[in-house]
């Protein structure tokens, strides 16, 4: 199994990025995808690049409306651990739960 790098026992560099994504995503919670990727600080930071870039540039969708569309790549992939760290996202976002039962907002 990969080591999770906490933040206690993260690198400075690795540190940056968490301090990055908390103050982002508006959370202190870093999840295990983020603490696996750290494991080589490079991944970590150029993949924290895209998404932030994804989920933060200006344009039509909302924030939710993002979060919807990772959850639909994700069922799409087969990746029930996206599947379930989006619509964790999604509800933080406003996804109330006839949203996720009927699909919509």
């Amino acid at each position: 199994m990969t080591k999770l790098i906490e933040y206690e026992q993260a690198s400075d560099e690795v540190r940056s990025v968490y301090d990055d994504i908390r103050a982002i995503r508006k959370t202190d919670y870093i999840n295990n995808f983020w603490k696996a990727i750290a494991n080589h600080p490079p991944t970590l930071h150029r993949t924290w690049q895209a998404v932030k870039e994804v989920m933060t540039a200006p344009g039509e969708l909302d924030p939710l409306m993002r979060e919807l569309i990772y959850i639909a790549v994700s069922v799409t992939t087969g990746c029930e651990y996206c599947i379930a760290s989006h619509t964790a996202a999604a509800r933080a976002k406003g996804l109330g739960i006839s949203g996720v039962l009927h699909g919509t907002t």
